[in-house]
């Protein structure tokens, strides 16, 4: 299935100059987003990496995040921007183009020592995943991959990401 197709181009989003992609257009077709959930499934279960959990950042990170766990037999853990979850957190800060932001995951949603898949729809800078993989190594998690619906290679966020972990995406641009 050619993916491509199904994800709208926005020039000039959010800011002018930049060409957001788009998966609202891809996630209203059925036969698009059951390839894109089955083929993330298939990379992992082909590279066997047996997670006990898929975290996923807010908020498109949910939309794959979920049904992912699901396919491979695991939890989904969600990952929020502050203020969101009612009970106590973790938190990681990380540094964003203007300023600072900060990812929080209840104490209670992973167990140290689990293996973890952390998914999300688009890789660009690295930065929100990368924040993400240090949030899970600090609870003692064992990171074991990455999975994104779009990479974005000449922004070069592989880079900020661990060596040891395999990284998947579905489409590059």
């Amino acid at each position: 299935m050619d993916l491509k197709s199904l994800i709208r181009d926005i020039p000039d989003f959010p800011k002018p100059g930049i060409l957001f992609r788009d998966i609202t257009t891809l996630l209203r077709d059925a036969d698009g987003l059951r390839y894109t959930i089955d083929s993330l499934t298939d990379k992992f279960l082909a590279a066997e990496l047996k997670a006990n959990y898929v975290v996923g950042m807010e908020s498109r990170g949910f939309i794959i995040g979920a049904p992912l766990a699901y396919k491979l037999g695991a939890g989904f853990i969600p990952v929020r921007k502050p203020g969101k979850l009612p009970s106590s957190v973790h938190a990681v800060e990380y540094q964003l183009e203007y300023g600072m932001d900060r990812l929080e995951v209840h104490q209670d949603a992973l167990q140290p020592g689990s293996p973890v898949l952390i998914v999300d729809d688009l890789l660009a800078t690295g930065g929100t995943a990368s924040a993400t993989a240090k949030l899970v190594q600090q609870i003692g998690c064992q990171l074991i991959g990455f999975g994104f619906i779009i990479e974005l290679r000449d922004l070069q966020g592989r880079k900020q990401l661990p060596d040891s972990v395999p990284v998947f995406s579905l489409v590059e641009y």
